[in-house]
């Protein structure tokens, strides 16, 4: 049996995003249980350099978006990147799921040879076929972001562990 590139991409997505949604609970009912705003979470970073969780989150969803929408060849949600508050963030989180529940596999299917070209940077592009940029872009630049997002909550004391990681919702 062949992976797709639908099962090689949204299932992965889906998941993934339902347990940053996940972190962000936890890290709610942290706040709440320690008395703090969850608004120094949001703005949190792991270095001067990074960006704050705010904008981890939201590079994963449009990371997510974007992959599918480009190997699919189908438009992508336009978001206002708005979002500053962990509610926000998870409404954002849904809103990149409810996209991903809309595309079928058959858009996907069969576009491993496509010339996907993408922005790199400001003015730069880059062109690899849909199956490269799924395995050697789209995903290692989703898995940082989401990575980063759950380290730096990990960083300010939000009892995440890797099953968290892993599976979200589902840990026992």
């Amino acid at each position: 049996m062949t992976i797709s590139m639908h099962s090689a991409s949204v299932p992965i997505f889906t998941t993934m995003l339902g347990n940053l949604s996940h972190f962000i609970d936890k890290a709610t009912a942290d706040a709440q249980a320690r008395k703090y705003d969850t608004n120094v979470l949001a703005n949190s970073r792991l270095a001067p350099d990074m960006l704050p969780f705010t904008r981890q989150v939201l590079i994963a969803c449009d990371a997510a978006k974007l992959c599918v929408a480009r190997i699919g060849g189908i438009e992508a949600p336009k978001f206002e990147d708005t979002e500053t508050t962990l509610p926000e963030l998870k409404a954002r989180i849904q809103k990149t799921l409810d996209f991903l529940a809309t595309v079928q596999a058959a858009q996907l299917d069969g576009t491993e040879a496509r010339d996907i070209t993408f922005a790199v940077g400001r003015d730069r592009t880059r062109t690899m076929t849909g199956e490269a940029y799924l395995k050697h872009w789209a995903l290692p630049n989703f898995f940082f972001h989401v990575t980063t997002a759950y380290a730096i909550l990990r960083h300010n004391g939000v009892p995440l562990g890797k099953t968290d990681y892993l599976a979200g919702n589902t840990a026992s």
